[in-house]
């Protein structure tokens, strides 16, 4: 999981180890071992003597299958799962149209890699995906992952502007390889010890309205497009900058929505000076914002889209979508892959994509995203620990402060309120450069009536947690 993750010094909601024999020398009859722990449900214990630490975790629970909107641990709890593998699940879990591509293609081929030729699953996804984008958006390279799909689109402007500059957004998440990481700064552990990082990378003011200019759009706008002409002035002229990559809708770094108004003028800023504009939808994309992709709400189009997490359903996946004149002359060769799209996880996207538009999902989630705002915003207003109700569709973050007049993060009382929402059964995750935001990321094809308990649930949730600081005086 290299796109995304919970930091591991701020997460302590992991369940105790004690006893656990990670570190040491696996016992005596430990084949024995693990068919006892595999027949207990405890996958923990299973894994923890042999699987890298370095890898944060939400919870210590042990999993075992999933349901359409019910994820069920190993002692068959079922959980309303609105955390969807981090935006990735959209359709839900054993979802029969992608289950069916899936296992209809691994009959028939998993793999010969796509340098060899060409196959139907790789094209017809291709084909969707372009049909899904506006004009001039029409072609696609294909690779395993988010993180891998900004790598390429780093090279790809760096290639064919013959500049070196790239410029991102401060509290931006990207993803963990090394050209990603050099553009990420939603937590400093992201970057810390693996300087020097890529370089002619500068890092800009997001505009992030709650946070920084006090609910008030125009003010974030006018700030953050005043430090990027300054850093284009003082720092990096426009001249060598082959790109700006922004989050339409910054995901890791807190569920904060770039206003609309910003989106035009960073369009009409590039445009000016011959800089590719690169949106980052890997969080934010298919259909997951009420819209195909979040930059529509602004009624712009980037120069390169990032694509990756729901657009397989979970199967591994990640693209590039610019148009053709691009990726021409980025010229054959420039970049390349082994698995990245691989047939199997093509057709499972395939299936997501007739699904969508087969179902109308694009409107479900604008419809259900509406629901589900209103129904937190109603707890927000009996509860002043929530400062903050945010997102555009189905991609809404509760915002948690000790007091609403200082905004001060609460980053102790989001982090309790992931568990106490898995106490209750629902499943959802936090964010946030202070780890003080609760991302709802239900799927898509979510029913108006698992919003309700949804919000039911979290309310819930919320109430166990004793109030401290001011809140406690309400």
């Amino acid at each position: 999981m290299d796109r995304t993750g919970p930091e591991p010094a701020v997460l302590a909601i992991a369940a105790s180890t004690a006893g656990d024999p990670a570190g040491g020398p696996r016992p005596a009859g430990s084949a024995a071992n693990d068919a006892a722990l595999v027949t207990r449900g405890d996958f923990g214990a299973l894994s923890r003597p042999h699987l890298s630490p370095i890898l944060g975790r939400y919870y210590e629970r042990s999993w075992d299958h999933g349901e359409g909107h019910t994820l069920y641990d190993s002692a068959g709890r079922g959980f309303l799962d609105f955390a969807c593998g981090i935006a990735t699940t959209s359709l839900g879990h054993h979802h029969p149209a992608v289950t069916q591509a899936i296992k209809d293609q691994a009959d028939k081929l998993l793999h010969i890699c796509n340098a060899l030729g060409y196959l139907e699953p790789v094209g017809q996804l291709a084909t969707l995906l372009a049909d899904a984008c506006p004009d001039p958006l029409d072609t696609v390279f294909f690779g395993n992952s988010g993180t891998e799909a900004v790598e390429g689109a780093l090279k790809l402007a760096r290639r064919v502007t013959g500049r070196p500059g790239i410029v991102a957004f401060r509290g931006a998440f990207h993803g963990r390889t090394f050209g990603a990481a050099s553009i990420t700064s939603s937590s400093i552990n992201y970057r810390l010890g693996y300087e020097p990082l890529l370089p002619s990378v500068y890092l800009t003011p997001f505009p992030n309205v709650y946070r920084y200019f006090g609910d008030d759009e125009e003010a974030a706008t006018a700030g953050a497009m005043g430090a990027l002409r300054t850093l284009l002035g003082h720092e990096i002229p426009a001249s060598s900058v082959a790109a700006i990559i922004i989050e339409p809708i910054q995901g890791e770094g807190g569920f904060s929505p770039a206003p609309i108004s910003f989106l035009r003028q960073l369009r009409a800023l590039c445009d000016e000076n011959g800089i590719l504009l690169i949106c980052d939808e890997i969080q934010s994309g298919i259909a997951r914002t009420g819209k195909m992709w979040a930059f529509e709400h602004a009624d712009i189009v980037p120069d390169v889209v990032c694509v990756a997490k729901a657009l397989c359903n979970g199967m591994p996946i990640g693209a590039i979508v610019s148009s053709r004149e691009l990726q021409e002359r980025w010229g054959v060769g420039a970049h390349g892959t082994t698995f990245g799209g691989n047939p199997v996880s093509c057709a499972a996207g395939v299936a997501v994509m007739k699904t969508i538009a087969e179902q109308g999902l694009v409107a479900n989630a604008a419809t259900r995203g509406d629901e589900l705002i209103a129904g937190l915003k109603g707890l927000m207003a009996a509860d002043e620990r929530i400062g903050d109700v945010r997102g555009r569709g189905l991609m809404v973050g509760v915002e948690l402060v000790k007091d609403r007049a200082s905004r001060e993060p609460d980053t102790e009382t989001s982090e309790a309120l992931v568990l106490a929402c898995a106490e209750q059964g629902l499943l959802v995750l936090n964010c946030g450069t202070h780890h003080n935001v609760i991302r709802f990321l239900p799927p898509i094809d979510v029913t108006a009536g698992e919003i309700g308990q949804g919000v039911e649930l979290f309310g819930a949730a919320l109430r166990t947690l004793p109030r401290t600081g001011a809140s406690a005086g309400i």
